[in-house]
């Protein structure tokens, strides 16, 4: 009976939301769905946030994966100009730069294994898996690290080498001293390096394991070094939207841990950070920042995702409330106790933008007005209409603090007709002090310098 209970139940889930995808998925023109103009509701340091919307199924909204044309780049801003550094990668999501200039890129999606759920769970994880992709979510994970090097009279990188292969999902890295950390999936691993090789081929030593298993939501792990070289810090998504597959399942997830690394002891730093990347230090403050993204099926404005600073011990809300102390009634049971500590973040990055990327300019090279403040690589969300994210945006800050309303950096990632080109994750700055972001529908790692 409960079988069929189920069935009865993903059938109907599954027609409406065939009628729903419908439309999102077609070839046929719409109205252009462009991202919410910067300085409305959802973004800043103090977003109107509207009333939770109650609706039987969430909004699906797909922008088709279709990549650039021939000849097509995004759109930068005055002042500054865009051009391809590498082409034809395989799902670039990550960056690192190296000291001696080399560019390390973490190719990769999630893990074969991932999101196992029963029930009614296991259909909606169906269709949703189906839905994103579309949007180009879908492609099996290279495992792989690539180095790119120099770059030519054309701007293009001289040197393209797989750097580290056999990984598990690879996501974060950081070089301290001759050690390389990668931040796989389910495990923090350790490679000695040495600084100009291509190539590392010997077999990595595992640091600590990391919160993983057959669900796995949110797998992306990304990686920080502290800037005494003592410390990592790696973030750990959620292993649901809020909660639903129990609170069992979200035993060191939704947190950022630190962990020691002379000894590998590991802590929770910081928790209730629904799904934290773009680990990143502020250099005028020295504090640990994030982007963050946040809750679905509140509604097209609800929840803005948002960067932050991070506070050794303090709890930001998810499951059980949002942007401080804004109660989730979806949650149950709830946590009074810990929604009274709740600390709303420092600043709103507009709702579902999917912001994944984040880092601080310190350089020179680019205007200006961009000294200090912070990129962000917003990957752009699928269950908003209309569209939002899918651009890099840039952040004013003074005193350690954003100081304004975000600029537009790099957009034209979607087409008139609601396609997308690309969509942009991770963001760093190269020792030149151009800023690269990883296109990981585009395959491609842009470069952005002055005009």
């Amino acid at each position: 009976m409960k079988a069929s209970k189920h069935l009865i139940q993903g059938c109907m889930f599954l027609s409406l939301q065939a009628c729903m995808l419908a439309p999102a998925l077609s070839d046929a023109p719409t109205d252009a769905p462009t991202s919410p103009p910067t300085g409305t509701p959802g973004f800043g340091s103090q977003p109107a946030l509207p009333e939770p919307e109650k609706k039987l199924l969430p909004t699906v909204n797909i922008a088709k994966a279709i990549g650039w044309a021939e000849g097509e780049k995004p759109v930068a801003a005055d002042g500054l100009a865009i051009s391809a550094y590498v082409q034809g990668l395989d799902h670039p999501r990550m960056l690192n730069v190296l000291p001696n200039g080399d560019v390390l890129v973490a190719e990769s999606n999630a893990p074969a294994v991932h999101d196992t759920v029963s029930g009614i769970k296991r259909v909606k994880k169906w269709v949703e898996s189906m839905v994103k992709g579309s949007a180009g979510a879908q492609v099996k994970s290279a495992d792989r690290i690539t180095l790119l090097r120099g770059m030519d009279s054309q701007g293009k990188a001289t040197t393209r080498s797989v750097f580290l292969q056999g990984l598990h999902s690879p996501f974060g890295m950081a070089l301290v001293g001759d050690y390389l950390y990668v931040a796989n999936t389910d495990a923090i691993m350790r490679y000695p390096y040495q600084r100009g090789q291509t190539q590392i081929t010997a077999p990595g030593i595992k640091l600590v394991d990391l919160p993983a298993g057959k669900i796995n939501h949110h797998w992306t792990k990304d990686l920080v070094a502290s800037p005494d070289g003592l410390r990592l810090y790696v973030s750990v998504g959620s292993n649901s939207n809020v909660g639903e597959n129990g609170m069992d399942k979200e035993v060191g997830r939704a947190a950022i841990h630190e962990i020691e690394i002379a000894t590998g002891r590991m802590r929770v730093f910081a928790s209730g950070l629904r799904n934290a990347n773009g680990l990143a230090w502020q250099p005028q403050s020295g504090a640990l920042w994030a982007a963050v993204n946040e809750r679905d099926e509140l509604g097209n404005d609800l929840v803005p995702d948002y960067m932050t600073s991070v506070v050794d011990g303090a709890f930001y809300g998810w499951p059980y409330s949002y942007f401080g102390q804004h109660v989730d009634v979806r949650v149950k049971p709830q946590r009074p106790d810990l929604v009274a500590n709740a600390i709303a973040p420092d600043y709103a990055l507009g709702a579902h933008t999917a912001s994944l990327g984040l880092t601080f300019y310190s350089a020179k090279l680019l205007p200006e007005r961009y000294a200090g403040g912070a990129f962000i690589g917003q990957h752009g969300s699928w269950n908003r209409q209309p569209h939002s994210g899918y651009k890099v945006i840039f952040v004013p800050f003074a005193n350690g603090k954003p100081s304004g309303a975000p600029q537009d950096v790099l957009t034209g990632f979607l087409t008139a007709d609601g396609k997308a080109r690309g969509r942009p994750v991770g963001v760093a700055v190269d020792t030149a002090g151009a800023v690269l972001v990883a296109d990981d529908v585009g395959n491609i790692i842009w470069r952005v310098t002055a005009k």
